[in-house]
């Protein structure tokens, strides 16, 4: 006998079923359009990664040369900067959509931008990136994509609805980064955590955006057999073992979650208070950001005998051979890569356009490395505890700072990623308290609005 809970002569309501929209016809017909726009969009994408790599070889290796140079200067990243902080700055003040995200502001799902916008986007973020500024393309490829897709729609039918335009983009961003990240899972998981998706709403998107990965992911592995240029994926060659997690491997976790914590957030303060100053005069300011970021190479080819371009660029192809050859790394040129890499990191978020998840993996990596050189903590748990940790510190996102620690290193990272996850714990929680919370609304006093009593 089934007894209802409804108040007598009160009509029973069915809930309303949540995943209607899914089985509605037009569903199917959502995700045929991005798979059809998901070649094109990562193609797009492989291309812009090409791009970007060929001009860091032209004008980092191929100019010196052509200029009679035996080798690249040390001091040729500061001129190559201070240009590459002009073209910048000039792009995002003229160009339409101010070069797109600012990476100071954190990773955000802020919608796709409009055609107009996509441009100086793209000319933004090739700059910043082939010339050698300390951010990763992960963020201009989200947005592209995203753009993209909404404009391809649009062009197939022009009369889309608001909700299906926002899934059709958020799709185009999964193609754009299918690969970046090693894996099409872990962008998808990236691009879900960022814009805080739940619910049935979370399934409307996650399907055409998974779709639109897989396809992308083989467009951009079938690309890079074609041309030979590789797929540019995050990718490690071979791992060290990592020891089996012990009570000194978990104090150095804490350790690792808090330093983290405090560079991390130093980081990101430094670099929204170096914004404000860079927005009031961006032309002059922005060179001069350029020039620190040169500088700061400059430093460390200088202190420690390595080449500058270990503090250039996005740190993403510099991983695998800094794990590689960490045992011919002192402690001193260590410590001296962190901290050139972290104030070329500052500066970049302040005044560049780029995203924000490369940069803190190689820093956290080469502190973790350093570490290691203590007892009690092997290299390889040091380099994805260092991951972890600092990506959270400047993500804040947890879950995908475990899974981009942990998966990048295959069958060591199931032996570390306990560890991984108390550091990730720690310096995310110390990384909340140490930023401050966002101002609410003004409260009123007891007397304004006050009426009286009749």
């Amino acid at each position: 006998m089934r007894v209802s809970a409804t108040p007598a002569g009160v009509p029973e309501t069915v809930p309303p079923d949540p995943f209607a929209p899914v089985r509605a016809r037009g569903y199917v017909g959502l995700l045929v359009l991005t798979a059809a726009l998901g070649v094109p969009i990562s193609a797009a994408a492989f291309g812009f990664l090409a791009l970007v790599s060929r001009l860091e070889s032209l004008t980092y290796t191929d100019l010196p040369k052509a200029l009679g140079f035996d080798g690249t200067p040390s001091w040729w990243p500061v001129p190559l900067l201070a240009a590459a902080g002009l073209l910048v700055a000039l792009i995002i003040r003229h160009l339409p959509g101010e070069g797109g995200h600012k990476p100071a502001e954190g990773l955000a799902a802020t919608g796709a931008p409009s055609a107009m916008e996509l441009p100086g986007i793209a000319l933004a973020a090739v700059i910043s990136l082939g010339l050698g500024v300390v951010l990763g393309p992960e963020a201009p490829l989200i947005a592209l994509g995203g753009g993209l897709a909404v404009f391809g729609a649009r062009l197939v039918k022009r009369d889309i609805e608001p909700k299906a335009s926002a899934i059709v983009g958020a799709a185009g961003s999964f193609a754009a980064i299918s690969a970046l990240l090693g894996s099409p899972l872990l962008g998808a998981f990236l691009l879900m955590e960022a814009s805080g998706l739940g619910g049935p709403m979370l399934g409307m998107v996650l399907v055409p955006g998974l779709l639109a990965a897989g396809i992308g992911s083989l467009v951009f592995i079938g690309l890079g057999s074609w041309t030979g240029l590789g797929t540019y994926s995050l990718a490690l060659g071979d791992v060290p073992q990592a020891d089996v997690p012990d009570f000194a491997a978990f104090g150095w976790a804490l350790v690792i979650g808090p330093a983290a914590a405090l560079l991390g957030t130093g980081i990101h303060r430094g670099a929204v208070y170096l914004q404000a100053r860079v927005e009031r005069r961006r032309v002059p300011v922005t060179v001069a950001m350029g020039v620190i970021v040169g500088v700061s190479a400059l430093v460390y080819a200088e202190g420690s005998g390595y080449d500058a371009s270990g503090v250039l660029y996005s740190g993403q192809h510099a991983l695998d051979p800094l794990l590689a050859e960490s045992a011919g790394y002192s402690v001193g040129a260590l410590v001296l890569l962190v901290f050139c890499k972290s104030v070329a990191y500052c500066v970049s978020l302040s005044g560049f356009r780029g995203g924000a998840v490369f940069p803190s993996m190689f820093v956290g990596a080469a502190g973790g490395i350093a570490l290691s050189h203590l007892p009690g903590l092997d290299v390889t748990s040091g380099f994805a505890m260092g991951i972890g940790a600092m990506c959270v510190a400047m993500l804040k996102l947890p879950m995908t700072s475990v899974l981009l620690a942990t998966l990048l290193l295959g069958s060591e990272g199931l032996t570390v990623m306990p560890l991984v996850i108390v550091a990730v714990v720690v310096s995310y929680v110390v990384s909340l308290r140490l930023t401050p919370a966002p101002a609410g609304p003004p409260t009123a006093s007891p007397a304004d609005g006050q009426t009286g009593r009749s």
